[in-house]
This record gives structure tokens, sequence and C-alpha cells, in this order.
């Protein structure tokens, strides 16, 4: 119970993550609204503009389809597909090719074997498995360390706790260079192939920025998560002495 009540007070840490994370959302979406307005000049789709950047870098078998939701656009390297939502898709708005041009970015790291796409899918196997095992462990610790009065066996399996936990904010972390990488080759792909001028480049910019805000508060709201984790283990082993 004691535990509970730490990990709960110690919630204050996250406020500022909270307010990243909030702040992030309301960009995005503004951003993303405001430049939804601004047709591009060229009159492409975000699909066709898609399209010719994924035929020009050899990757045909790369398929473009349109899905339903609102900026749920993703690329999905298991089956080749990137996935544009319905408001981007046939969309020949600045938002939308520029939300297609950071998918089509993910496309060109993965052809490119850019390393940190490499560590964060080895990293992904292991933090499902274990994000499953992170409360029992908690829990043994805890029984271990106060009602076997095993301290030492106790504190190793909270240490294993926390090395899980740590996993997660080690892939936010790996996550962010690959979102921000992704972002640049699309604001690159953009400018060399001449899809938008100079004053649309300036829009794209903005939603690409704003999109890779949302990365940056995800790792902060996960590296602060782990500090309150690990206050809260020092916390509860500190009460004994």
């Amino acid at each position: 119970m004691t535990a509970y009540f730490i990990y709960y007070i110690l919630g204050i840490i996250l406020i500022p993550a909270i307010i990243l994370s909030i702040y992030a959302e309301i960009k995005v979406k503004s951003t993303f609204s405001e430049y939804q307005k601004t047709l591009s000049k060229s009159g492409s789709t975000a699909y066709q503009v898609a399209r010719r950047l994924l035929d020009y870098k050899g990757l045909q078998d790369v398929n473009v389809v349109e899905i339903s939701g609102n900026l749920t656009d993703n690329f999905n390297p298991k089956n080749k597909t990137i996935s544009l939502s319905s408001d981007v898709y046939n969309s020949t708005s600045i938002s939308a090719i520029a939300v297609a041009c950071h998918e089509v970015g993910h496309a060109y790291q993965y052809k490119d074997n850019y390393f940190p796409i490499k560590i964060r899918n080895t990293i992904i196997p292991i933090c499902n498995i274990s994000s499953k095992l992170l409360l029992p462990l908690v829990i043994i610790g805890l029984i271990f360390d106060f009602l076997l009065f095993m301290p030492i066996f106790g504190n190793i399996i909270l240490i294993s706790g926390v090395t899980i936990f740590g996993l997660s904010t080690l892939f936010n972390f790996i996550t962010l260079p690959i979102e921000y990488n992704a972002s640049n080759r699309a604001y690159d792909m953009i400018i060399k192939s001449g899809e938008l001028d100079q004053e649309e480049l300036n829009g794209a910019k903005k939603v690409l920025s704003s999109a890779a805000l949302t990365y940056l508060a995800a790792f902060v709201y996960s590296l602060l998560n782990l500090l309150r984790f690990v206050l809260t283990i020092l916390a509860i082993t500190g009460s004994k002495d």
C-alpha cells in the first residue's frame, strides 16, 4: 500500500511532461489544420507525391494505401506499405504532402539500412516481453524484501524491474533520431523534387517540426516516469533503514 501511495504522490514529477505533451498535441493539430487549408500549386495529391518519390528511390515494391482516421499515417516495413489517412491520401494540401513525405522518409531509412532503425527493431520484441514482466517483478521483489526478509534477492529483482522500465525509455530515446531524420529526409526530398516552391516549403517545414515535437514529448514523459519509478523504489527500500 505504501508503495502505491509513494508512486502516485511522485506523479507530480510528470507534470512538465504532461504539459509538453498537451502543447505538442495542440501544436500538431493547429499546424496541420492551418496548412491543410493551403493547397499546393502543383496540384499533386499526397499519394501521387509519395508514389513518385518511392519510385525514384527504386521502391516500387512499397505500396501506398488509404486508411481511416485522422493523422493515422504510418509506414509498415513488414508488408512494405505506407498508409495515409483519409484527409491526407487524396489531398493536395501542403500538410498532406509533408506528412506523406515523412512516411516516405521512413521507407528510405529501411532502404538505406539506417542504423538507429536496426537498434529499435532489436529492442521492440524485448520491450514487448519485458513490459509484461515489470509488475510481477516489482511485486516479487517487494515480497522478498519485506515479507521474506531477503533484501539481497529483493533488491536484485527490483533492479531488474527498473532495468525493464528503462527499456521503454531507451525505445523512446532511439525513436527521436529516427523521427527527426525522417522529417529531415522529407524536407530534403521536397526541395530536390520541386514538389513545393519556397513559400510552400516554409509551411511544410512547420508541419514536420510540429510532428517531431510529439516524439520529444513522449521521450520526456518516459524519462520522468522512469525517474518516478526509481525514486519510489529508493523511498521504499530506504524506509527500512
